[in-house]
């Protein structure tokens, strides 16, 4: 198969789907679908999931303004290695599993370079994805900041289930782990950074006094 990918659509292809559901049977069609050899639907598959394949990378990689280069590696290891997806988890799910292993290689590589880069790029990425569930997140709130200090584990969980909207069961499997875990992560992430923001509003209410 071609492993050329075509150019991502407009702002980071298609938003965020309302119903993830519908939307993850769309693209897993089309990931079966280009397995068969539809070129198409290959396209279909690259165009819906690049965002969310983008916002991933972004918030785990050691350098998060390389997250469209980590993306690209991880729609071409996928197209190369398509023809062993079944179907038997969303393409999501299985994308995202192939995302992490990006993201740890490129751990690997630049523990042998120093990290030059800012992060500009990361906040504007982290702060377009802001989740509306978590109490305390309102517009303005430097997420990107608040998620840094959090360990790497419970940022991935955090990541995977509260920005990506993946159910723990297929956060679970990109990650590695048992869904137990992943709840347990999750759990601690978000109230860690609730402590972080309730810490935020009081030392803004005792500077104003």
């Amino acid at each position: 198969m071609n492993t050329t990918l075509p150019a991502p659509r407009g702002s980071q292809c298609a938003s965020v789907p309302r119903d993830r559901t519908a939307e993850d049977a769309v693209s897993t069609g089309w990931a079966l679908a280009a397995r068969a050899g539809d070129r198409e639907a290959a396209d279909a598959f690259v165009r819906a999931l690049h965002r969310d394949v983008v916002r991933y990378v972004a918030h785990l990689s050691a350098d998060p303004q390389a997250a469209e280069d980590l993306a690209q590696d991880t729609f071409l290891r996928a197209l190369r290695t398509l023809h062993r997806f079944e179907g038997r988890s969303s393409a999501r799910a299985w994308l995202l599993t192939i995302a992490r292993r990006a993201v740890v290689d490129d751990f690997r590589r630049a523990a042998a370079r120093p990290l030059l880069a800012d992060t500009d790029d990361w906040r504007a990425t982290v702060e377009r994805g802001q989740p509306t569930g978590l109490p305390g997140f309102e517009e303005g709130v430097a997420l990107q900041e608040l998620l840094a200090a959090l360990p790497y584990d419970r940022r991935q969980a955090f990541v995977l289930t509260q920005l990506l909207g993946l159910s723990y069961a297929e956060a679970a499997r990109a990650a590695g782990c048992p869904v137990g875990t992943v709840r347990s992560r999750v759990a601690r992430a978000r109230t860690a950074l609730t402590a972080q923001l309730e810490r935020g509003e009081a030392e803004a209410l005792a500077q104003a006094a």
